[in-house]
């Protein structure tokens, strides 16, 4: 809803905290008339009174353990392996590494994407995370592909399981400890949207799929004699990390390749601005997901005769109006006088 308060136009912005709702008075140039950018809701480090934590501080937490139980469960895993000789334990050792490689890069990641706009970056480093999760999702197709080959060899040529005790018991282990990361990350990305994160999340519910699957062979060959249902289970196994990792760099390219917001979101934002009193038409609209923020353009038609104060201030509502619909947003309004005819890049896209 646009808001309506008739406010004495300055040569100033205000960012706004939407958390502390308190309006903190900032410089700016502006570059060209009748165009001005706000950088509004930036993340301000404060977590809410019931989490006590920020969201920095919580995709900071979820990295780290994320790291520490990964590099834990590939160390018992590879034991495990060793000890039955299981094809199926070694493909969800692999896996584990694979974890413990992608939560290394998650946590680099999420560091990176953390630090404030700068004068190379001055869109900010939130695409970071969707680097380390196009990152994560290529570690993990490599794997997929090396252990269905492997698993394939061993369906033709089946060996025998020796301690497949030790192994259940290994798998059981590793299937709480995988849930409890998951439910743990779960919150963290419905509370930070952090990508990288929910790339990790991807993984470590593969995990818990990839243990059902290690203990259903481990049961089968152990109390039923199947030899190769040790094999076909990591097969299986295999495939599900190929359709996952496809999944997760699906995810990552729509940031890494500014795609549009939904349809939902664009016609939100139009109906945003066209509330909003002086607003004549809006075109030329677009959108991104840069990871930390969402980034609007859009160029603003009010009536011609209008003084340049008058239109920052329609500019200046219309943009707060846009703003107050996501956590996190930077708002770029360009004003024009309505009825302009000029090429547009609503004609020109598909």
């Amino acid at each position: 809803m646009c808001p309506h308060s008739s406010t004495q136009i300055h040569a100033s912005t205000k960012q706004i905290d939407k958390q502390s709702t308190k309006p903190v008075e900032m410089r700016q140039n502006h570059p060209a008339p009748f165009e001005y950018r706000i950088m509004k809701n930036e993340p301000t480090g404060v977590g809410t009174a019931s989490a006590g934590m920020s969201d920095e501080a919580l995709r900071r937490m979820a990295s780290i353990v994320a790291l520490v139980t990964a590099l834990v469960l590939v160390i018992v895993k590879v034991w495990a392996w060793f000890a039955t000789g299981s094809i199926s334990l070694l493909t969800a050792a692999a896996d584990g590494l694979v974890d413990v490689l992608a939560s290394s890069v998650t946590f680099a990641g999420v560091r990176y994407a953390a630090r404030p706009a700068d004068r190379g970056h001055r869109y900010g480093h939130g695409k970071a995370e969707a680097v380390a999760a196009f990152v994560q999702a290529l570690l993990l197709a490599g794997a997929a592909i090396a252990l269905g080959i492997e698993s394939g060899q061993r369906l033709m040529y089946p060996e025998p399981l020796s301690q497949t005790g030790f192994g259940i018991w290994v798998i059981v282990l590793s299937s709480f400890a995988a849930v409890a990361l998951v439910s743990v990350q779960t919150y963290v990305v419905a509370r930070t949207r952090s990508t990288a994160i929910a790339a990790d999340r991807a993984h470590y519910v593969t995990d818990v799929a990839v243990n059902i699957a290690v203990l259903a062979a481990l049961l089968l060959d152990r109390y039923l004699g199947w030899m190769r249902a040790d094999a076909a289970g990591a097969l299986a196994i295999s495939l599900y990390m190929l359709w996952n990792a496809r999944g997760m760099a699906t995810d990552a390219l729509v940031q890494l390749l500014d795609r549009e917001l939904d349809a939902s979101e664009r016609a939100r934002i139009e109906a945003a601005l066209t509330g909003c009193p002086g607003v004549s038409a809006v075109h030329d609209l677009r959108t991104r997901d840069g990871g930390d923020r969402v980034f609007v353009e859009f160029h603003l038609e009010v009536d011609g005769a209008l003084t340049v104060a008058q239109g920052h201030e329609i500019a200046d509502r219309a943009e707060k109006a846009v703003q107050r619909l996501f956590q996190a947003s930077d708002v770029t309004a360009h004003v024009e006088p309505a009825g302009i005819q000029d090429q547009r890049l609503d004609d020109l896209v598909c």
